[in-house]
């Protein structure tokens, strides 16, 4: 998923950890746990990003949920 600069991904090989998604734009990159949404770590992003790309992760949270399970089972 993309919402402007961001792209909303995550990786094949955490199927252990608890539901979460990476978000991306240049060389910065967070991730948030979708139960409940919370920062789980940022490499780069201060905290007005950090506070918007939080706001799409709830706006959003059914379908990026939808999307975890349906690709780790």
């Amino acid at each position: 998923m993309r919402i402007g600069p961001y792209r909303f991904h995550f990786y094949s090989r955490e199927p252990s950890e608890p539901p979460h998604i990476h978000v991306r734009r240049d060389v910065h990159e967070a991730k948030f746990w979708l139960e409940p949404v919370s920062l789980a770590s940022n490499l780069g992003y201060n905290q007005t990003e950090l506070n918007r790309i939080e706001s799409h992760v709830k706006d959003h949270c059914q379908k990026l949920m939808d999307a975890y399970t349906e690709f780790h089972g």
